[in-house]
């Protein structure tokens, strides 16, 4: 165990972590993403919710602050309805960790498969909330 570290962040999450640079983006998805079939480097996180991942690990990760977006979610398919919760719930920890953080950006749903194709990471939850994806997109650690 180590000090300071969340217990939610396994071995493999903090060496991902430690192992992306400054550009390169992390996929926190919810129980239905299709996380496998898109994206080769996929971890288990199987019982966790995006919140508490988001708690653990935006301590340890700073987000871009040369992009317009650096925090994305997938966007509702027209006709369909996000839970606005959800959003909420996830910027209750970006602004708890990274408070100068922009407005969360959205994408349509196959520009967001897309971005988590070309991720670094994407990362299997078991929060089964609808349009819970979350793209972070790592930035430059200030000195």
């Amino acid at each position: 165990m180590l000090k300071g570290i969340s217990s939610l962040l396994s071995p493999e999450l903090l060496a991902e972590l430690c192992r992306m640079g400054h550009g390169d983006t992390i996929v926190l998805a919810d129980a239905h993403f299709p996380g496998h079939s898109v994206n080769a480097n996929t971890l288990r996180a199987d019982g966790l919710l995006i919140p508490d991942l988001l708690d653990g690990i935006l301590p340890l990760f700073e987000l871009d602050s040369y992009i317009e977006a650096p925090v994305k979610m997938m966007a509702p398919v027209p006709g369909d309805n996000a839970d606005p919760d959800v959003e909420r719930n996830y910027r209750v920890m970006i602004d708890k960790h990274s408070p100068n953080t922009p407005a969360v950006g959205f994408v349509d749903r196959f520009a967001f498969y897309d971005e988590a194709k070309a991720a670094y990471l994407v990362v299997m939850t078991g929060d089964i909330s609808k349009y819970g994806n979350i793209l972070l997109t790592k930035g430059v650690t200030p000195v």
